[in-house]
């Protein structure tokens, strides 16, 4: 199936979204049609197969897109309509789709010696297409540049100025690429173990996304070393939010979420410590609903999801559900997954994975 350069591509015909709802089952069809909001996210089905699940505004399943194995982020261009999921790390492929036209889905690959860590982002104009990678020879992270409107060609590649480069995404103006480099020296020949933590070299970079220079990067104090920066959104007045997940001592509560802007300093926030306890030192996806001016972090270690302040990070609410996964604005607040098959307060027969989209 991978040979061939696409993957199964009637099921992302029948699936890949509101163009293609003559094409779906009369149920699907119908449940597509009646969506304000359609949401994606990789899951694992209950006969152990990999897709990708369309996900309505209500939470229903509306259909499932066939994986030749299982995928971590996803992200989407509003201006092309074409989307993208990565393998989860140290996966060397990322799957092709488009929620628009009829152009046909495909798998891009990593380069020799890379893979992905299993994120991306588009251009504002949705002509360039940037993957975080691992140059794992010489323990470094990259941002492999692809060029969408040439079949995703890859056509360049600039630092992250860091190591185990992990979540990014690019400025409103497209002038600036924001990555979040966790710190965490990996190597396939050792799958997902972490190589070096007793020197974590954890920081938050923003790079020229024309020139790929340097323009600012921030580094944690050395108590907070072993604090992983992994995931990040950014906020309607540019606002830079990530997420963190520790991997010190389990008695410590170091801050798990922050803020930044060009030009100032991190800013970290100290949330109530019985909520630092439910989320187990881990917050494992972070994301910005931008009309409400609300922050949203989920964790699935003890199963708790919460919402800050736009403004300052002060908590306002907590929800407490099993195995939380990904978190995504939705129009109200923020539509919630988890590895059980919730979402939205909806249950289905599937484990959804770690990330949301919203199409």
């Amino acid at each position: 199936m991978i040979g061939s350069g696409l993957i199964d591509r009637r099921s992302f015909i029948r699936a890949a979204g509101l163009a293609f709802v003559a094409g779906l089952a009369p149920r699907s069809a119908f449940a597509l049609s009646r969506a304000d909001a359609v949401y994606a996210s990789g899951l694992k089905r209950a006969d152990g197969r990999f897709a990708i699940g369309l996900v309505s505004e209500t939470g229903e399943l509306i259909d499932e897109i066939a994986l030749p194995g299982r995928v971590h982020g996803l992200c989407h261009s509003t201006a092309t309509g074409l989307s993208v999921a990565f393998a989860r790390r140290p996966g060397t492929f990322a799957v092709v789709f488009d929620s628009q036209s009829q152009i046909e889905p495909r798998i891009i690959h990593a380069p020799d010696e890379r893979h992905y860590f299993g994120h991306g982002a588009f251009s504002p104009d949705g002509r360039l297409f940037y993957a975080s990678e691992n140059d794992f020879a010489a323990n470094r992270g990259m941002i492999g540049i692809y060029d969408t409107r040439s079949e995703f060609a890859r056509i360049g590649e600039i630092p992250a100025y860091g190591i185990g480069t992990h979540d990014m995404t690019v400025t409103d103006d497209g002038s600036m690429l924001v990555i979040a480099n966790g710190g965490i020296e990996t190597h396939p020949d050792f799958g997902r173990t972490k190589l070096n933590l007793d020197h974590m070299e954890p920081s938050l970079v923003l790079v020229d996304a024309k020139t790929g220079a340097l323009i600012e990067k921030h580094t944690l104090p050395p108590d907070l070393s072993r604090l992983s920066t992994r995931h990040l959104d950014i906020a309607a007045d540019g606002r830079i939010w990530f997420a963190c997940q520790y991997e010190g001592p389990r008695t410590d509560r170091p801050p798990l979420v922050g803020h930044f802007a060009k030009g100032e300093a991190l800013s970290l926030i100290h949330l109530p410590e019985d909520t630092t306890d439910r989320l187990g030192n881990y917050v494992g996806a972070i994301a910005v609903n931008r009309s409400e001016g609300l922050v949203g972090i989920a964790s699935p270690k003890n199963g708790l999801w919460a919402v800050l302040d736009g403004s300052d990070g002060r908590l306002l609410t907590e929800t407490i559900l099993t195995d939380a996964a990904g978190i995504a604005a939705s129009p109200a607040s923020f539509a919630v997954s988890s590895y059980r098959g919730d979402f939205l307060g909806r249950r289905s027969p599937v484990a959804f994975d770690q990330h949301i989209t919203r199409l």
